[in-house]
């Protein structure tokens, strides 16, 4: 059974270690900041201007003053502040974030990511994930497995305009955990039900099984 993508967000917080600054793209990566574990400390950092970044806000507690980069209302924990973005940018391309997650429409076998642009459609242009690429020490994808069509969005080599070249190191989308290696994309831990051979036929990349492949737990 493929994972929702808040199971999608409740795995990736499992990377999370204490003392982190971790940024979150826009999608399914910001609602990693609702499942960050027990007993760790991580600083949640949004391009647009803050450091200490809280889970979603309940139903009727929202504050349209506190948005986060994808103009969604937000929280703030003790401690937080707030800053221009310059300074925010300034943090990214000094290399103060230690992880980020970005949601992706293609990524490759090799590490390149595509997460901007679809010939044809207007878009606002790359913004900070050029940025974030670029400057982030690790990058973990959230993402579906395959585009509405049910094509793999695992490539050998993305189609689309690339927003950064060798730069995700792994990838968890609805079927799998996949770490990027110089061999290609290797299967770490697949969704309850999924089969190996599932995960196979969706991936178009080079995919690598080594050994018995163990569901994800929740």
């Amino acid at each position: 059974m493929a994972l929702t993508k808040e199971q999608i967000a409740q795995r990736i917080a499992r990377e999370l270690k204490d003392g982190y600054y971790v940024n979150l793209g826009i999608g399914i990566p910001t609602l990693v900041a609702n499942y960050i574990p027990a007993g760790i400390q991580v600083e949640l950092q949004s391009e647009n201007g803050l450091l200490g970044m809280g889970p979603f806000p309940f139903e009727g507690e929202e504050d349209p003053d506190l948005i986060n980069a994808g103009k969604q209302t937000i929280t703030t924990v003790p401690g937080s502040s707030f800053f221009d973005s310059a300074m925010s940018f300034g943090m990214i391309r000094a290399g103060k974030v230690d992880l980020t997650v970005l949601g992706a429409m293609e990524v490759s076998e090799t590490g390149d990511i595509a997460n901007w642009k679809i010939p044809g459609k207007m878009v606002k242009g790359m913004g900070g994930a050029m940025d974030l690429v670029a400057s982030a020490r690790n990058i973990i994808v959230a993402m579906m497995h395959t585009n509405p069509k049910g094509e793999s969005k695992l490539l050998p080599k993305c189609g689309l305009p690339l927003t950064g070249v060798r730069c995700v190191k792994k990838v968890v989308s609805d079927l799998a955990v996949l770490d990027i290696t110089e061999e290609g994309f290797v299967l770490l831990e697949r969704a309850p039900g999924v089969s190996v051979e599932e995960i196979q036929q969706k991936t178009a990349g080079k995919l690598l099984v080594k050994g018995d492949v163990p569901e994800m737990k929740f």
